[in-house]
């Protein structure tokens, strides 16, 4: 038997590249392109559906005293230089590689691509388990998100936070950096909560063993300080199944956000799937006026 033939498209969709940075660490990119088919006039036809480039770097953070992985996703072909970006703050036990729930960024580079929205980005980076604050001493999650992350956006081109995005614990942890943010006179244009963790009860939420006490935690709560936002456009979508609706729907309710959202669905990709052409049309609107 001969030697395997592949041909371009499928040469192309298994495409990566490794390449080292000024500081000397690696990055990771990887970008693809498949092919979908959509309807025309006359028939069918098949034409090219570009994925995110994706990149991950280790830096290291001072505000947590580790490193840490970045991870980029940019709409493939968009220009890198000043481009608007959403800090992507991931949930519970997850790390910045998994930030990017359902489809999100597939989302955003196909509505790029039809220039249905102007380009931005998204930035996730490791946060820990302890709802984006400094639970731990020595560990503050929250400073690297205020102080660090703008700086190693800047060095690496990109334009500044325009927005953050956050799912589940995350979601919990854009609303506080959106409070963070209002509270330095700097406020983030918006945030987008996806499934936020807004727990009702101190007994359930010791669960996370994410916070000292529930002093600390009523400080810190975003069901506790509806107004701490200020200025900042907010975005909530969840499952009517999820097990943080209760909390949810209370905020939506007590603070009207401009989109508030409640589909059918759990805590799942799913839902997920679901909302994410409105979170990225949500994010959008901001994008522009962050260019």
């Amino acid at each position: 038997m001969g030697e395997p033939r592949y041909s371009r498209r499928t040469l192309l969709a298994a495409i990566g590249v490794v390449i080292a940075t000024a500081a000397g660490g690696a990055t990771y990119v990887s970008s693809s392109t498949t092919e979908q088919q959509i309807a025309t006039a006359d028939g069918v036809r098949t034409v090219p559906a570009v994925k995110p480039t994706i990149r991950y770097e280790r830096v290291y953070s001072a505000a947590r005293h580790r490193e840490v992985t970045l991870a980029f996703h940019i709409p493939t072909g968009a220009n890198p230089r000043g481009l608007p970006m959403s800090i992507l703050l991931h949930g519970l036990h997850g790390d910045a590689r998994h930030a990017a729930v359902g489809n999100l960024p597939e989302v955003l580079t196909a509505a790029v691509a039809k220039r249905s929205v102007p380009a931005f980005g998204f930035v996730a980076v490791d946060g820990g388990d302890n709802y984006w604050h400094e639970n731990v001493p020595g560990d503050d999650p929250m400073a690297m998100l205020l102080d660090e992350v703008p700086r190693w956006l800047k060095e690496r081109g990109y334009g500044e936070p325009f927005a953050v995005t956050g799912v589940s614990m995350g979601g919990f942890g854009s609303l506080l950096y959106a409070r963070r943010r209002a509270e330095r006179g700097d406020p983030v244009a918006a945030a987008a909560a996806i499934s936020p963790g807004l727990i009702t009860t101190w007994p359930e939420m010791a669960k996370r063993r994410a916070f000292r006490n529930e002093a600390e935690w009523a400080a810190l709560d975003p069901l506790r300080h509806p107004r701490s936002t200020g200025p900042t456009a907010l975005g909530v979508w969840i499952g009517d199944r999820d097990r943080f609706i209760e909390g949810t729907r209370r905020f939506i309710r007590e603070v009207r956000p401009e989109v508030g959202t409640v589909k059918t669905g759990g805590h799942d990709d799913g839902l997920y799937r679901k909302v994410t052409p409105d979170v990225v049309q949500f994010l959008a609107k901001y994008a522009k006026r962050a260019v």
